[in-house]
């Protein structure tokens, strides 16, 4: 009921609006003591009071109705038209005494609209404002989500983000994906005692067991084991029992299958449904970057394990060819020996076992030099001898190495080099291993008949035409270089194994490469020498139609790799 307060000491004035006011619906009453009108309304605060402008020492009552005058209506009663100025700063409405009594309630009617109406536009901007700062909270913890995988740091700001849009008295996270074990974390507005901490803790755990109830649990938890981490904000107050009294929220932290943990928050106050949103809104927030985060964890120790690996079959496979090549050396030492005749006269029987084992001999060593050069590159300790270098001559040299292999395949072995290349700064012993392998390879895939070309000339970067799985190996490459291109019409790979082309221990499979062997490492290995000038390594090749493989060096000076 709306409560009107009159305060005159004026009798006449007390039964005349005592007789209007109390025919209406009105809780009405009056008060003639000045000095105790700031008692009545601090105990029951009215919606309107009425003010004789004839009361004695009426400027004392100025403070109070000045405060007033920010939650209730102020109407002043005056005895004609002519209105005190330091009234007017006071006053919501006046009645004068001419006024009829429809008019006097009228004005009070008129005013309590106008205060109903403030008040809905007050509680309205107060729950906009709300709104907007509960927006801006849930978008910045969200930035800062979206800013970090470490996952201590997620949950603090989860925590964080409760605190600043909810104002919890006590924040208690069961944090499953923080430490190798379940963690508490507790943040309290006060101090808690320890057998309020147990009581909480047991209470978490009821409610961990509850929420995997008919399932199995990721972890036992136990209230002796369970690890607490405590954060008090006020330690100089303590929490009481009377704490469980608090209205509370639970959820859980998770996605999908995958549980992260879950949070309970406490509030003297009550939560409303707007709080409920925006706490289960932050619970779900959460759970996708941590998702991520235990997902990158997880891709950091697989590399690491990886790592490990790799590193250790890179030790494996220098060990063993070190460990291959000592006796290797001795059989191949003896085969020589064999075959000069020096040990007794070979019969053409003989000399045919003899053969064969010096072939497997030179080709177990070549496939150990591979094995050796591999680990050396990885490990960072191939040595380079940069010096000028014409790659015309390195052409030249595999060229006449390798005629009479390609001769006895029936294979022919043209070059095209193109005049005028200058020098380039290169450890010419290793471009001659590249191409050796390229025109090894290209011998070797070439069925009887074929031709293999190698070419040399100067490109641009900007000019070089490269099958798009080979775009990102010159991507960043800038200026002029010397281009090498070995062209076969062997059996070609296809198109979906050229990006395996270079891969480690990777051989295209058909018919023809199982039948040549191999160790699968020629082409890494010259991929690695030319990275290390550099320059890059790419193939076009179509299937039984032949093979391009082309490397560039760049024709700028190179500091020599320390």
């Amino acid at each position: 009921m709306i409560k009107i307060l009159f305060v005159s000491e004026n009798v006449n004035y007390i039964k005349k609006f005592d007789g209007i006011l109390n025919k209406n619906p009105y809780d009405y009453s009056h008060v003639s003591d000045i000095g105790l009108v700031n008692d009545i309304i601090s105990a029951d605060m009215p919606d309107i009071i009425l003010v004789d402008s004839n009361v004695p020492d009426l400027k004392l009552l100025y403070k109070t109705i000045k405060t007033l005058c920010e939650s209730t209506g102020v109407i002043f009663y005056i005895e004609s038209s002519a209105v005190d100025k330091e009234l007017i700063k006071y006053a919501n409405a006046f009645i004068t005494s001419d006024m009829s009594e429809d008019l006097i309630i009228s004005t009070i009617n008129i005013n309590l609209r106008m205060k109903n109406a403030l008040e809905m536009l007050s509680n309205s901007n107060k729950d906009l404002a709300d709104s907007l700062y509960r927006q801006n909270v849930l978008y910045e913890t969200s930035s800062k989500f979206a800013g970090t995988l470490d996952k201590n740091k997620l949950i603090q700001y989860m925590i964080e983000g409760m605190d600043r849009a909810l104002s919890f008295s006590l924040n208690c996270t069961l944090s499953l994906c923080t430490e190798d074990k379940p963690v508490l974390i507790i943040n309290s507005l006060y101090e808690l005692s320890d057998e309020l901490i147990s009581a909480i803790k047991l209470r978490t755990i009821l409610n961990y067991n509850s929420a995997f109830e008919g399932k199995k649990v990721p972890f036992e938890i136990n209230i002796d084991t369970l690890k607490v981490i405590k954060h008090i904000k006020y330690p100089a107050s303590r929490f009481t029992f009377t704490l469980f009294q608090y209205d509370n929220m639970l959820a859980p932290i998770s996605l999908g299958d995958n549980c992260f943990g879950f949070v309970e928050i406490f509030k003297e106050n009550p939560f409303t449904a707007d709080d409920a949103t925006c706490f289960q809104t932050i619970a779900q927030q959460v759970a996708l970057p941590l998702k991520s985060a235990t997902l990158y964890q997880e891709i950091i120790e697989a590399n690491a394990k990886l790592a490990k690996l790799e590193r250790l079959k890179s030790e494996f496979i220098s060990i063993v060819s070190h460990e291959l090549r000592t006796p290797l050396t001795s059989i191949k030492n003896s085969l020589d020996i064999l075959m000069s005749g020096r040990c007794g006269e070979i019969t053409q029987s003989a000399d045919n076992f003899l053969s064969m084992a010096m072939r497997n001999v030179k080709r177990l060593s070549g496939i150990i030099n591979d094995l050796l050069d591999l680990s050396k590159i990885e490990a960072g300790k191939m040595e380079f001898k940069f010096a000028p270098t014409n790659i015309n001559s390195v052409i030249g040299y595999v060229k006449s190495a390798l005629s009479e292999v390609a001769k006895s395949k029936g294979l022919e072995l043209l070059t095209c080099e193109a005049d005028n290349i200058p020098d380039i700064n290169a450890d010419a012993q290793r471009l001659e291993q590249v191409l050796t392998n390229l025109v090894s390879n290209a011998i070797k895939f070439t069925p009887e008949g074929g031709t293999i070309k190698i070419s040399s000339d100067i490109v641009n970067a900007e000019n070089i035409k490269i099958n798009e799985y080979f775009r990102d190996e010159i991507k960043d490459l800038s200026g002029d270089y010397v281009r090498v291109c070995v062209a076969d019409e062997g059996i070609g790979i296809a198109s979906d194994d050229l990006v395996h082309a270079f891969d480690k221990f990777a051989q295209i499979e058909n018919s023809l490469s199982r039948k040549a062997g191999g160790t699968g490492l020629g082409l890494p290995i010259a991929k690695q020498l030319l990275q290390a000038h550099k320059g890059a390594i790419w193939c076009d090749s179509e299937l039984n139609k032949g093979s391009k493989f082309y490397f560039i060096i760049p024709l700028e000076r190179i500091s020599v790799p320390s």
